[in-house]
């Protein structure tokens, strides 16, 4: 096969891989009181403001206006080892740090509305620069904030609905470089860039959300996150030259990159003056990703032979379950202690930029209330991954992971 053409197969690894250390591309660290029980409830809990990243229809359980902040860091630990190299690459995935905001104002017994800035979704990868697989995982990264106003509506003493819109703020990046291809290429090393692509991107979304009160003590929550699609214009750079026709070469480039639909189903039951039990079922719509298609009119003569496509890589997603549930232990007025467990599905077929597997959450957290009105979250979570070995190229790559999440939130009503 030719140098080009090698080339040309081996870039398309380029994918996108968890910077949550959640299934697939998403993020999870919404709340440090649902990280305590492993998100277990979090569309019904509605013990903070941060309800609103699951169900905007739970605002109506709240009679004084809340502000709740949330720091959340992941460390995760992703060791990927190359059979065919005898070459491994170790924390793969970088620290990273998730920040979000929440604010609930009832205006009567009836209305209430909020505005919840977070994220649904962030990647974060990076391999060594000499790593000989490097033309298939280089450098992944997404970031994106979601700016979501809502507004609930009580229709009953039962019955709760409730809805919003959001404005998606996105920017990527993507390199490859030539790694074991570099033998091929002369006067080239390892670590020499392949391609870049890079670009932000605006997107609409809308979100509504249903809570059921069969009393004071149990209620189950319902919601819905949109697809959002996101088009990102930014520069794609063939440094070699054989998609742009010549070497160094950057040209202005469009990628398209769905955010996927969430949906779920969550209980909550006070079981009596101190214990509690939530649970949680989420569901992903995955299969909605089916490829990451890079297209430029100046992408000539194009990904093998292509005109107008700069990268193709077809993904094999499907949608995911994850499955949680938590218990939550009233200790006194000044401490409530909480504990959960989930299994987090996997959402695509490994590669190197995404080595999925089944993902298991043993979670515990507490709040310290300093007064009825200001209270402090904690939240721990201990993630195990399953060992997997993967084909990607023709070569096995075997990948061991597990991670660790921690947040820290303070809630204020008044």
């Amino acid at each position: 096969m030719s140098i080009k053409k090698r080339y040309i197969a081996c870039i398309i690894g380029l994918a996108i891989s968890s910077q949550s250390y959640a299934a697939g591309y998403q993020v999870s660290e919404h709340s440090a009181a649902g990280l305590g029980r492993a998100y277990a409830g979090d569309a019904a809990f509605a013990d903070t403001a941060a309800v609103l990243a699951r169900n905007p229809a739970a605002m109506t359980l709240f009679k004084h206006a809340e502000v709740s902040t949330v720091a959340s860091v992941v460390i995760p630990s992703v060791n990927i080892y190359d059979h065919s190299f005898d070459q491994g690459a170790k924390n793969i995935a970088p620290v990273s740090f998730v920040p979000a905001g929440y604010y609930i104002q009832p205006i009567n017994d009836k209305v209430a509305v909020g505005l919840a800035l977070f994220s649904n979704y962030g990647v974060t990868t990076k391999y060594p620069n000499d790593f000989n697989a490097g033309s298939l995982a280089g450098k992944t990264s997404l970031e994106t904030f979601n700016f979501n106003p809502n507004i609930a509506y009580r229709l009953n003493p039962h019955f709760s609905i409730g809805g919003g819109v959001s404005l998606v703020y996105a920017n990527a990046e993507f390199n490859r470089r030539l790694g074991a291809l570099s033998l091929e290429v002369p006067n080239s090393q390892p670590s020499d860039n392949a391609i870049n692509l890079k670009g932000t991107s605006w997107g609409w979304g809308w979100n509504i959300g249903a809570l059921y009160e069969l009393d004071q003590n149990n209620r189950f929550g319902i919601s819905y996150h949109s697809q959002v699609n996101l088009n990102f214009d930014g520069d794609f750079t063939d440094y070699l030259g054989p998609i742009t026709g010549q070497p160094k070469n950057t040209v202005a480039a469009n990628l398209a990159l769905p955010l996927p639909a969430i949906a779920e189903f969550s209980g909550f039951h006070q079981l009596n003056s101190q214990w509690a039990i939530s649970y949680s079922l989420q569901w992903t719509q995955y299969n909605k990703f089916k490829e990451i298609r890079a297209t430029s009119s100046q992408c000539k003569p194009g990904f093998n032979g292509q005109a107008g496509t700069c990268l193709l890589k077809k993904e094999n997603y499907k949608d995911t379950y994850r499955w949680a549930v938590g218990t939550t232990y009233t200790m006194n007025d000044e401490w409530t202690l909480r504990y959960g467990f989930a299994l987090d599905q996997n959402a695509g077929q490994a590669t190197l930029s995404i080595p999925d597997t089944d993902r298991y959450w043993y979670s515990a957290g507490a709040t310290y209330h300093f007064n009825p009105d200001l209270s402090v979250d904690m939240g721990l979570s201990y993630i195990h991954s399953k060992k997997i070995t993967f084909v990607e190229k023709n070569s096995t790559f075997t990948s061991r992971g597990k991670a660790y999440l921690a947040a820290a939130q303070l809630n204020y009503s008044f």
